[in-house]
This record gives structure tokens, C-alpha cells and sequence, in this order.
């Protein structure tokens, strides 16, 4: 199995249980090994009382960019921590995407930077996650 298809797999197998992201309305742009984009489109119940998207939703994306990167090798993996700076407000009907890159993956560890964008390019908020690799895998591989 090639790595690229060990992503693409290790994303279904994901996404079939992600009930929280299609719940957002998020879609899976792109996955390969330590990297994915993942959209949605920021609709009326996605905005606070500002009228702009909750700060809470640009993070719920761009942590799931992150989760779909973090375990593209098929190694259960979890986030250790992460942070988020803001940079700008994501609006109602833009198209938010997020993406994640790997920056460093050693041992049981993985660093991964996550560009939460618009549709225009314009970055909205810069995201860090630490990963964490636990027991377990999303599909057997053995079994193929």
C-alpha cells in the first residue's frame, strides 16, 4: 500500500465516525501523508453575536485539518495541545479551508502548522498542533 493510499483509507475510515465535522459541514479537500484540507462555508449558525464566524468553529476546523493530517499513516493519533492566533474575522458565506502540513513527526510526537484561509486567500487564523500517536489503528491492514 503506498503511503498516499494509507491517507486516503485512514481518512475514510476516520470520517466515517467524524460526526462532529459533517455536523459543521466540513468536506475533506485533500488528504496525503502529514498533510489535508478540509472547507466549509460559514453559514448563519456558525457566526456570533459580532456577525462573524465563531472563533470556536475557525478552531474546530482547523483542528480537524490537523486530526485528518496527524493520522494519515494510520497510527491513532491525538492531539497533546495546540494554540490558534486569530488574525482576521471569517464572514458570513465565505468559504473557510484549512490547512495542514506536517512539520515535524518523530517517534510518538508530531508538529503540524494549519493555515486557516478564505476564499480570496486571505489568512484568518495560523494554528499549531502537538500530536500525540496512542495504541490502535482506524483500519487492519493485515486484512487486505
Amino acid at each position: 500500500m503506498t503511503p498516499e493510499d494509507r491517507a486516503q483509507r485512514s481518512a475514510a475510515a476516520m470520517w466515517e465516525n467524524d460526526h462532529a465535522a459533517r455536523w459543521a459541514g466540513m468536506q475533506i479537500d485533500q488528504v496525503g501523508e502529514g498533510h489535508a484540507a478540509l472547507s466549509l462555508t460559514v453559514e448563519p449558525h456558525h457566526c456570533n453575536g459580532h456577525s462573524i464566524c465563531h472563533g470556536g468553529v475557525t478552531f474546530m476546523l482547523a483542528d480537524t485539518a490537523f486530526a485528518y493530517a496527524c493520522n494519515s499513516r494510520n497510527q491513532s493519533t491525538v492531539a497533546q495541545h495546540n494554540l490558534i492566533s486569530f488574525l482576521a474575522p471569517g464572514r458570513l458565506g465565505d468559504r473557510l479551508t484549512a490547512t495542514a502540513t506536517e512539520i515535524s513527526q518523530t517517534g510518538r510526537s508530531g508538529i503540524y502548522d494549519v493555515k486557516v484561509t478564505t476564499q480570496e486567500g486571505q489568512v484568518i487564523a495560523e494554528f499549531r498542533g502537538i500530536s500525540r500517536a496512542i495504541k490502535g489503528q482506524l483500519f487492519d491492514e493485515d486484512g487486505l
